[in-house]
């Protein structure tokens, strides 16, 4: 069974917005019902739940259809863990693949979806990434570049991100606090314990929502898309 949780779980600061940023409308409709609609169309993905802040539960189950929504963590990695474990207690300890997707990315396309299943399957952990378009500079304070790595290995990271759950649990459990707090996204886990992670090729359009600029862009997108595919 392939269960696709997506993640929903953030405030949205950066936003400035009275509400979470998944709950903004582009092209007139929240952004988190764009993106749970990718994977609900989807025939290999079984299940779809979306993890939202506990105080909007309520509210995304009227707006959502086809899809169980559950609280969120007051962290992403809190909301993994509730991810994971809504699987385990909804489907059981069979060897599931739970893909995580980001709520604010809804330009994720069929083919990323497909592909992140089938590495899930074979490679037991994927994440899905693009070539970087610009040259990475790393900066241990914030001020002087301490390295420039070279553009042709860097990658950025997007979502989806797709594992085998019994090997994400253990990953997981066997994290240090110090480990834990660190993490800035999933496959990070298998990372920091030295397991190999099969990368899925992106997008540039899957982009993440994350400042208010970026809803026009998305509005915009929207438009060239429908346009693109009109007969």
């Amino acid at each position: 069974m392939v269960i696709a949780a997506i993640l929903a779980g953030g405030t949205g600061s950066r936003m400035g917005l009275e509400i979470p940023k998944q709950f903004a409308e582009i092209a007139g409709k929240p952004v988190l019902a764009h993106t749970c609609e990718k994977f609900l169309e989807h025939p290999e993905i079984n299940h779809v739940v979306a993890l939202v802040p506990a105080e909007w539960v309520d509210f995304t189950k009227e707006l959502l259809g086809g899809v169980e929504v559950v609280a969120g963590g007051s962290t992403r990695n809190e909301t993994l863990r509730n991810a994971l474990n809504y699987v385990r207690e909804k489907f059981g300890e069979e060897e599931h693949i739970l893909m995580t997707h980001d709520a604010a990315r809804p330009f994720v396309t069929h083919r990323i979806i497909t592909e992140n299943i089938k590495a899930a399957y074979e490679h037991g952990a994927c994440g899905t990434a693009i070539p970087a378009a610009d040259t990475i500079v790393r900066s241990e304070d914030g001020n002087v570049m301490s390295e420039i790595p070279a553009r042709s290995q860097m990658y950025q990271a997007q979502t989806p991100q797709s594992f085998r759950c019994a090997a994400l649990a253990r990953m997981m459990d066997a994290l240090t606090p110090e480990e834990e707090a660190g993490l800035t996204d999933a496959c990070m886990i298998f990372a920091l314990k030295g397991e190999p992670v099969k990368m899925v090729r992106g997008e540039p359009a899957n982009i993440k929502i994350t400042y208010p600029q970026d809803l026009e862009i998305a509005n915009a997108l929207f438009q060239i898309i429908n346009r693109e595919a009109a007969p």
